[in-house]
């Protein structure tokens, strides 16, 4: 570090600029593939009739539940109003169709790409923030709309990363420091968040015992997720302190940089090195293990913001306040001030008794609280759901939907899909969760009933072709991976048992 200009800091500039411009590409074509079936004009929670309620209309036709506003994995500490609830949004000025969410989207991936390339970068500093803020509030119109399928920590860890890099500069001058230690107070929260509410969460966490059931509990195990699964139980263990150490101590030494503003040498700088890495090396095995979205990937991404290399990039001879024009010294420094004001809130939070995860305290979505998987289940429910052309359901033959990543097909290996995200797999693993159905699943159901083509392609296999079935039903399952023996004598990856009736059979006629 030099005063005002983290000056070692160049490669870590080049790979949270490229890294986060790459995740708003996946988060992007996530939206533009998803969105429409899901939120759309004639999706299963449709925008327009949440932009109508918070108008402070009603929308035509159906009650608007304001509890579809809040997410699985995210709360949100704000006053409540209409508006209150709902983060900005360009389509609460611009109505909302189907056709300008596909125009943002492409427009979104078109700058976010652009960025990855790193050719804005080339240009002076306000030409990537320009880009970058674009960026932000595009998604944040997204979320802002997208109710229970865009409830999750990530979301608003794209939306706080992509806001910081706005202000990273450009290439032909170092990174400010200020911004630099702002994505290590990022990581702080994120990690330490993280680790927080796992020591206050189920006793999992503490008796070492959480990581025996959540590689095969978790929402959308990935391909060695059951090879994770059925190693030793000290294994499991050993991750459990692994992660507490990971995420309890570590992230307090990703600030030893700071000491080089006025300690000579290279060791703070090294230390910062070594806790990034280490923080990396964990990520890459929950990346190895399981399907989160871009979580993992984005952790990855903003840790290396620790990690400085001597030498890298231009650096005029005077120094590095002299390298940074005053008007972005400026610029940065408001940024800064900004932050200290908006972290208080979260820093709060961080040793409260009653830890809030995943939560925001303004609408911009800044300086937010995370954290993930406070308590772990220890079985895998999973709804199953079928159709039949039959007329009578009461002696019918059933035939299972198929999704594209949670476990159905008991020979299927789970796939990789992360950093895409695939919603509507993640709210099916909500639902054995909650105490009823929500009204989403009411609706996926009429869809499918409807044999619906916009939601049918969100599925992986609909098992008749098209064709409208007579009735549609929900069954439970208990999914458990098998085990070696089990598996060399059926070639089965999951074993199934304890169905039990979840809704239906129903029919349009019904």
């Amino acid at each position: 570090m030099d005063g005002w200009a983290a000056v070692d800091f160049e490669f870590a500039r080049q790979v949270l600029q490229r890294g986060i411009a790459a995740l708003y590409v996946v988060a992007f074509v996530s939206t533009l593939n998803q969105f429409r079936p899901l939120l759309g004009e004639h999706g299963l929670l449709p925008a327009p009739e949440l932009l109508t309620w918070a108008h402070g209309g009603v929308a035509k036709g159906r009650k608007w539940s304001p509890r579809l506003l809040h997410a699985p994995l995210t709360r949100r500490a704000e006053p409540r109003g209409a508006w209150a609830q709902l983060h900005p949004t360009v389509f609460r000025y611009l109505r909302y169709t189907d056709r300008r969410l596909v125009a943002l989207c492409v427009g979104g991936v078109a700058v976010a790409g652009a960025l990855a390339a790193g050719i804005p970068q080339l240009g002076p500093p306000w030409v990537p923030m320009l880009c970058f803020l674009a960026l932000w509030l595009g998604y944040m119109s997204i979320t802002s709309i997208g109710q229970t399928f865009y409830g999750f920590g990530w979301e608003m860890l794209l939306l706080e990363a992509g806001f910081l890099a706005a202000f990273l500069g450009s290439d032909d001058q170092p990174p400010p420091t200020v911004v630099i230690v702002l994505f290590w107070w990022l990581v702080f929260r994120l990690e330490f968040g993280a680790g927080m509410i796992k020591i206050r969460g189920g006793r999992e966490w503490r008796d070492l015992t959480a990581l025996t059931y959540h590689h095969e509990t978790q929402p959308m195990p990935g391909p060695l997720s059951r090879q994770a699964h059925l190693l030793p139980r000290w294994f499991h263990k050993g991750e459990v302190l692994g992660n507490h150490f990971a995420q309890l101590v570590v992230p307090w030494f990703l600030f030893a940089p700071l000491a080089g503003l006025g300690v000579p040498g290279p060791v703070p700088a090294i230390v910062g090195a070594v806790a990034a890495a280490i923080v990396i090396a964990t990520q890459l095995w929950l990346v190895l293990t399981g399907n989160f979205a871009w979580l993992n990937w984005m952790t990855i991404v903003l840790a290396f913001s620790a990690i400085g290399v001597p030498g890298v990039g231009r650096v005029d001879a005077g120094g590095g306040a002299s390298a940074l024009p005053v008007y972005w010294v400026v610029v940065t420094c408001a940024i800064g001030l900004l932050y200290a004001w908006l972290s208080w809130a979260p820093l709060r939070n961080l040793f409260a008794r009653r830890q809030l995860m995943n939560a925001s305290f303004n609408r911009w979505q800044l300086a937010n609280a995370y954290g993930a998987f406070g308590t772990v289940t220890r079985e895998r429910i999973e709804i199953v759901v079928e159709g039949t052309l039959d007329d009578d359901p009461h002696t019918a033959t059933w035939h299972e939907y198929g999704f594209k990543g949670k476990p159905g097909d008991l020979r299927r290996i789970p796939r990789q899909f992360a950093p895409y995200h695939l919603r509507l797999d993640w709210l099916m693993w909500f639902l054995p969760l909650g105490r009823s159905l929500d009204d989403w699943f009411t609706a996926f159901l009429v869809k499918l009933l409807e044999a619906d083509a916009a939601t049918l392609r969100l599925l992986d296999d609909d098992p008749f072709a098209g064709q409208r079935p007579r009735y549609v039903r929900a069954v439970s399952y208990r999914y458990r991976f098998t085990t070696r023996a089990e598996f060399r004598e059926s070639r089965a990856r999951w074993k199934r048992d304890r169905r039990r009736p979840v809704m239906g059979p129903v029919s349009l006629r019904g």
